[in-house]
This record gives C-alpha cells, sequence and structure tokens, in this order.
C-alpha cells in the first residue's frame, strides 16, 4: 500500500497539539522553580538563596530558569505577584447592597487571617521586612504592588464609611495604616511571640473595629 502523507487538517492538529503539549511543559517548570524559589527563600532567606539551590530544588538545570526568569529578584517578584496581590485586588470590590463597610473590612481581615497570617504567604511578608532594607528593590516593589494599591483601596473604604456615617473619625481617612494594623501585628507577632503567649488574631480583630466603627449593638 502506497503511503499517503497525512492531510493539511491532521498535520495542524498533530502541530497544535504538540504546542499545546509543549506550552504545558513550560507552564508545569515554571510552577516547579516558583514553588522552589518560595522554599528556598523562606528557609534561607533571600540573601542566602542561590539560583543553583533553586534549580536543584525544582530538578531543572540552572539554565531553565534563565527561560522563565532573568535573576532571583524577578522569581521573588513573581511569588509577590502570585501569592499577595490577589487578595489586596479583593479591596477593590465595593461592598454588597445593604452590606457595611465594617462587614467588607471584617470579612477582608478575616480571609487575611486564614489565607495570610496563618500560611506560608506570611512568610514572604516578614522576608520583605527583615531584608527589603537591604535589597531596596524588592521593598519598591512589594511598595508598589501591594501596599500602595492597598492603602488607595483602604483608604477609599475609610471615605465611604465616613460618608455613610460609619465612621465619626474625619481624619482617619489619612490614615489607613491603622486600619490595618492588626493585620501586621498578627503576621510578626506569630512568628516571634506566638509560643509566648498565643494570640488571637480574630479577637484582637473585633476590638480594634469596636474602636473604629463603635461597638455593635446585640443583635
Amino acid at each position: 500500500m502506497a503511503y499517503s502523507p497525512p492531510s493539511n487538517k491532521r498535520r495542524g492538529r498533530a502541530a497544535g497539539g504538540s504546542a499545546a503539549s509543549r506550552a504545558d511543559r513550560a507552564a508545569e517548570r515554571r510552577a516547579a522553580i516558583v514553588q522552589a524559589a518560595m522554599d528556598e527563600f523562606i528557609a534561607r532567606g533571600f540573601a542566602a538563596t542561590r539560583l543553583d539551590d533553586i534549580a536543584r530544588r525544582a530538578g531543572v538545570a540552572k539554565g531553565t530558569i534563565y527561560l522563565h526568569f532573568k535573576d532571583k529578584e524577578s522569581m521573588f517578584e513573581e511569588l509577590i505577584r502570585t501569592a499577595i496581590v490577589p487578595f489586596v485586588s479583593r479591596l477593590t470590590t465595593p461592598p454588597a447592597p445593604g452590606g457595611s463597610v465594617r462587614d467588607m473590612v471584617e470579612a477582608l481581615a478575616k480571609m487575611f487571617l486564614q489565607e495570610v497570617a496563618g500560611t506560608r504567604r506570611a512568610d514572604l511578608v516578614r522576608l520583605i521586612i527583615a531584608e527589603g532594607p537591604r535589597f531596596p528593590a524588592i521593598a519598591d516593589f512589594y511598595y508598589r504592588e501591594v501596599v500602595s494599591r492597598g492603602l488607595a483601596a483602604m483608604r477609599a473604604l475609610i471615605q465611604l464609611a465616613i460618608t455613610r456615617g460609619e465612621i465619626r473619625e474625619p481624619n482617619l481617612v489619612a490614615y489607613p495604616q491603622l486600619m490595618i494594623a492588626p493585620m501586621m501585628v498578627a503576621v510578626l507577632w506569630k512568628s516571634l511571640f506566638e509560643r509566648h503567649a498565643p494570640l488571637d488574631a480574630e479577637a484582637m480583630l473585633q476590638t480594634h473595629l469596636d474602636l473604629i466603627f463603635g461597638a455593635r449593638r446585640p443583635q
């Protein structure tokens, strides 16, 4: 039987499938590198982490890393972009119809305590606090992508709460840092002092919100 070459349509499907497979493998390698980078940064700190260690942990050649990232700074930025930035983006969602600003802030803060403060994401925040002064580029990136956006969103929520009469102190809009203070305290306390004096972060949050919004009335 004479050989019949595949039709253009079949060749297109094969080429498309092959391209998709290559893209999937590349995505898997990138994800493995990012995960390995997170493990190394948390275990060793930013300064002591080497690309060789990341490559070894990810199970790839060191050269493969350069196909995805130019250096370890860009890898760290990717970690922040994927692990922390999505949470900050939720701050820009307006309160649900009929919902209060306090309810929204409380829900977001509880989500932060569960998804950040109580997880390895908090290690990234602590790492920036510890090593940011020595590596201003990563501190600048974190400020630009996380802190400035978070403060702007929180300031807008505070202004909305003032307009609605939920917050009586108008000067709070100039200091949105005060609104998120319990979350940062929880991150630092859990790593430094939790073994000495366990912190009920949610109870602290409720007390903090009572100070800002006023105590909730009994239902």
